[in-house]
């Protein structure tokens, strides 16, 4: 295939991506120039594909929509990559299709697949076990995370009618700054504006959402991800925990999963360990219902901590502490 023609192929794909690609974005894409891309554009519509003109600051190209799309034509790699993205979709809870979608999709592939291909591919997956349990997702409706996504994109405002996990329910205006997929749920994270402030919310919680006009600059500092797992680490629980551990922040940090402990580094370095010897401490607070698997953890670090609260957890790792000397005092019989 000519390089030319090759380009308009991928100059359709990207435009069958949906949304509106600007002439500097398909530039860079395609490593052409913008006067080439405008070319491509005109022989697409030669040949009959409705490729729009869009006008404005964030203007470019895109498809009419209700365009129907050409059949597909996947390699052997290409429809295998599809359909274990698929299970693997539905599997760790990243997939975005609601109710039984990805499976209908898994479905119509394998119907227009040539029947060799078909049956090594049904091989695979017949014989394809997890050593994981599946995600329990919480899959957003298409018509919720479509918008929001573009507000994201964008940097537009977005109205959404949220209901919290109390139960109410009302309209929020967002600066949304990013979306995020955790643990089978998908957030959006961004500014409050009937509150100002930062919030994170469940999309599967979002009933609606609507892009409104203007834009926004997103604030420098911690990325969604971040802030996500920070606003979850901090969420409200029965028990509020502070522990010291000696480490550097970024050491203790990668230690800990960012869903569950906020991690920073004292002002003063932490001082003088307990027993002597000094070093740099941290500071960890988490939030956790239960207190229970909280000393084994600590445990794990391998590093040198102090319980600052509650006392109930310095109980329990004490016993926790005894439990271990008695194993380790403990000989079996000899024979």
């Amino acid at each position: 295939m000519s390089r030319p023609v090759s380009r308009v192929l991928t100059l359709l794909e990207l435009l069958q991506a949906g949304g509106v690609r600007t002439v500097a974005e398909l530039a860079d894409r395609l490593g052409v120039g913008e006067r080439t891309v405008r070319r491509y554009v005109g022989h697409l519509v030669d040949l009959d594909v409705p490729v729009e003109s869009v006008r404005g600051r964030y203007g470019g190209y895109r498809l009419a929509p209700g365009h129907r799309l050409p059949p597909l034509m996947l390699s052997d790699d290409e429809a295998l990559a599809v359909l274990l993205g698929l299970v693997a979709g539905r599997r760790t809870g990243i997939t975005a299709a609601a109710g039984t979608a990805g499976e209908t999709a898994a479905a119509k592939i394998r119907r227009v697949l040539p029947e060799r291909l078909r049956r090594r591919l049904d091989a695979v997956l017949d014989s394809l076990t997890f050593t994981t349990v599946p995600a329990e997702a919480a899959a957003p409706e298409a018509a919720v995370l479509l918008p929001v996504a573009d507000a994201v994109r964008h940097h537009r405002p977005v109205s959404v009618r949220y209901t919290g996990g109390s139960g109410r329910g009302g309209e929020r205006t967002l600066y949304p700054y990013g979306l995020v997929a955790h643990r089978g749920r998908w957030y959006v994270t961004g500014r409050d504006l009937s509150v100002a402030a930062d919030r994170t919310f469940r999309l599967d919680r979002i009933a609606s959402a609507r892009v409104l006009p203007g834009t926004f600059e997103p604030p420098p500092g911690p990325g969604p991800a971040e802030r996500v797992l920070t606003a979850l680490a901090t969420a409200p629980h029965r028990h509020e925990v502070t522990v010291r551990v000696r480490g550097t922040a970024g050491e203790v940090r990668a230690l800990l999963p960012g869903s569950v402990a906020v991690v920073a580094a004292e002002a003063d370095g932490g001082g003088t360990a307990p027993g002597g010897g000094a070093g740099p401490w941290c500071r960890v607070d988490i939030r956790a219902e239960r207190l229970d698997w909280l000393p084994g953890l600590l445990a794990s670090l391998g590093r040198p901590f102090v319980v600052e609260r509650p006392d109930e957890l310095r109980d329990l790792v004490a016993d926790l502490a005894d439990l271990l000397r008695d194993a380790a005092r403990h000989r079996p019989a000899a024979e």
